[in-house]
């Protein structure tokens, strides 16, 4: 069974933990305590060397990066259902293509942002830092242009590579349930009604729903 390092309530292992239920594949969590700093002592930096969560260890193969390991996950494992998260350059150049290009979006134009919004909201309060108030303003402002990018993308498709779901769309979801939770409605919000529909679509799938507070 592969072997899934990481901290349960991270939005990266809960990323590649999502791959793992789209695909029902098993793993075995081994829970790596970021609170204790786990993650940067020495046996985890000698698989990690950058020290983040989570990696992978499939049979002596030790993979990190979620959106790698996402990956590594579809090509090797996936059965003939699942090929559409990953579209291939042979078989479908075009849709290989609108593919790459999403990835791209939720890594330039989604991740950055979000990563930096949750530092501010969220992650400050367990250094005892103050938010910055008006760098959450302007990293609003941001996502909701973002955001109305999306919106244009998604009136001309159901998802953001095409009319199926794919990685790009899955890789999201961490990151948009946190928005969420945060008390922010930029996913669902009726002046974006496209981008509310996607929202919905892909954050109902069960793969999600099991993985959605913890790996």
């Amino acid at each position: 069974m592969i072997k899934l390092y990481g901290y349960p309530p991270s939005h990266a292992t809960r990323r590649a933990a999502l791959i793992f239920k789209e695909l029902g594949l098993p793993y075995e969590l081994v829970k790596v305590d970021m609170t204790t700093e786990a993650h940067k002592a020495a046996p985890y930096l000698a698989q990690q060397p950058f020290g983040q969560v989570p990696y992978i260890d499939d049979d002596g193969l030790v993979l990190f990066e979620s959106r790698a390991i996402a990956r590594y996950l579809v090509a090797k494992y996936a059965r003939p259902e699942h090929k559409a998260l990953m579209p291939t350059p042979a078989g479908d150049l075009e849709r290989f293509a609108r593919f790459e290009q999403a990835v791209s979006v939720e890594m330039s134009n989604f991740d950055v942002y979000m990563g930096a919004l949750s530092w501010e909201v969220i992650f400050k309060r367990y250094t005892g830092v103050m938010t910055d108030e008006a760098i959450v303003t302007d990293l609003l402002q941001t996502l909701n242009s973002k955001l109305d990018a999306y919106e244009v993308l998604l009136a001309k498709n159901r998802y953001l590579a095409g009319d199926e779901v794919t990685l790009a769309d899955l890789f999201h979801l961490p990151f948009g349930n946190t928005l969420g939770s945060m008390g922010y409605d930029l996913l669902t919000t009726s002046s974006r009604p496209n981008v509310s529909r996607w929202w919905k679509d892909i954050s109902s799938r069960p793969a999600w729903q099991a993985v959605k507070e913890n790996a």
